[in-house]
């Protein structure tokens, strides 16, 4: 199986990139819509910790496994045809999430959600990555995360933007992230259309043999550092800022629910200029290592500030932001030239597959520290075990960004086009 790699002429790839952006959007709003409900499903519908934790974690679950082969489906059928496949399925979970009148129902949704999620992630940096191939692929991947970021931000700040909805308990704001999800649909649809129709290609088409599926999984040393550095980071960063960030704010620092939002919010609001730039200015001195510590060193350091310090909750909102900035910024065009082009995928595939690991059992160790030791409004000290666990698990991955650029240095590193030899 063969796979172009061309781009196309500048208006088509623009287009292109706009539509997976979309998609990408909607992808990230639905995930991130259980968090500014959360007070409310305890409050109307009596779930615990442990159950609203259960919302966000069996999302993961099934990627546990799935990813992969959602990699290597990528690889193998191409990144379009994946995008609008998966988009449904996100669609279906949406709705059973939305609709369900029990917590099963619910759990339900979010894991048919996570079934075509992950893999619709791999197909929008896929498709990025085919479509800038020969320029600074750091940027365009910047911003196509900024876009998902702007999901998220979104997500956490309808609690002002849709007050209304809010007021009318859990299931209207989850029906908008339905609605949403259904755009993510015609987006793809509208990709798909673009990718089989036929166009100037502005080049020579260069076609790259998929390689067979065993020897598919070796990759040098420096890609598995990347790795476990991935989970550890993402583990910690979205089981806190997804699941219980606007509960501790509320709880822990005294905010109410429409503050605690926008103040969880502005870790995307942050993202949305500052990974574009921090992909320009990686993408142009391809010195990713450096970047790539310095960003996983500032999660630790940012929520150890809002547990055991008096700083105001800005600061390390702010760092936070930062480190959501820069680290994905940073990440997979770095995974990009760690690997051959026609083993993206895969290689995107097994650190998802891992990541969502990490972040499924990030999200029920914290929700089962804070239903044991008692967390909530009246106790506030009961998070501390949460945050600690969150904190210890951050700085470990923080060391191995560290080991990842003792092994690679600092030097200059772009993508690799051609299938190259395993160092």
């Amino acid at each position: 199986m063969t796979q172009d790699l061309d781009p196309p002429h500048a208006g088509r790839r623009w287009l292109v990139f706009a539509l997976v952006s979309a998609a990408f959007f909607g992808d990230l709003y639905c995930y991130d819509s259980i968090g500014p409900v959360a007070d409310l499903l305890q409050q109307q519908r009596h779930f615990s910790d442990t159950q609203i934790a259960t919302l966000n974690a069996i999302y993961s679950l099934p990627n546990i496994v799935l990813v992969v082969v959602g990699g290597l489906l990528v690889d193998r059928f191409g990144a379009s045809r994946m995008l609008l496949i998966t988009c449904v399925i996100c669609s279906a979970g949406a709705a059973l999430t939305a609709l369900s009148p029990s917590f099963v129902g619910m759990a339900g949704g979010r894991l048919l959600f996570g079934i075509g999620a992950e893999t619709l992630n791999i197909a929008v940096l896929t498709a990025v990555g085919r479509y800038f191939a020969r320029g600074n692929l750091a940027f365009p991947m910047a911003l196509c995360i900024a876009a998902g970021r702007l999901g998220s931000f979104s997500a956490d700040m309808s609690p002002n933007w849709l007050a209304s909805a809010y007021a009318g308990g859990w299931q209207p704001p989850l029906l908008i992230a339905l609605y949403i999800s259904l755009g993510s649909v015609l987006a793809s649809l509208g990709y798909a259309w673009l990718d089989r129709s036929p166009g100037p290609s502005g080049g020579k088409v260069v076609r790259i043999a998929s390689p067979p599926v065993l020897g598919s999984f070796r990759f040098r040393k420096a890609y598995w550092y990347l790795l476990v550095l991935t989970i550890l980071w993402y583990a910690v960063i979205l089981a806190f800022r997804s699941t219980f960030a606007i509960k501790y704010f509320q709880h822990s620092h005294g905010l109410d629910l429409a503050t605690a939002g926008a103040m969880n919010s502005y870790v995307f609001l942050a993202a949305l200029f500052a990974s574009p730039m921090f992909g320009w200015i990686c993408g142009r001195s391809g010195r990713y290592a450096p970047f790539l510590t310095f960003g996983a060193l500032l999660l630790p350091l940012s929520l150890a500030l809002m547990a055991w310090t008096q700083a105001s909750l800005w600061i390390g909102t702010v760092l936070i932001g930062i480190s959501y900035s820069l680290v994905p910024a940073v990440l997979w065009p770095f995974c990009r030239a760690l690997v051959p082009a026609n083993r993206f995928g895969l290689a995107m595939g097994l650190i998802a597959t891992t990541q969502n690991a990490g972040i499924a059992g990030a999200n029920l160790i914290a929700g089962t520290l804070n239903d044991h030791f008692a967390a909530g409004a009246q106790n506030p000290a009961g998070y501390q075990p949460m945050m600690l666990f969150f904190c210890l698990t951050s700085l470990a991955g923080a060391v191995f960004a560290a080991l990842l650029w003792g092994v690679v240095g600092g030097g200059r590193h772009q993508p690799d086009e051609q299938v190259a030899a395993i160092p």
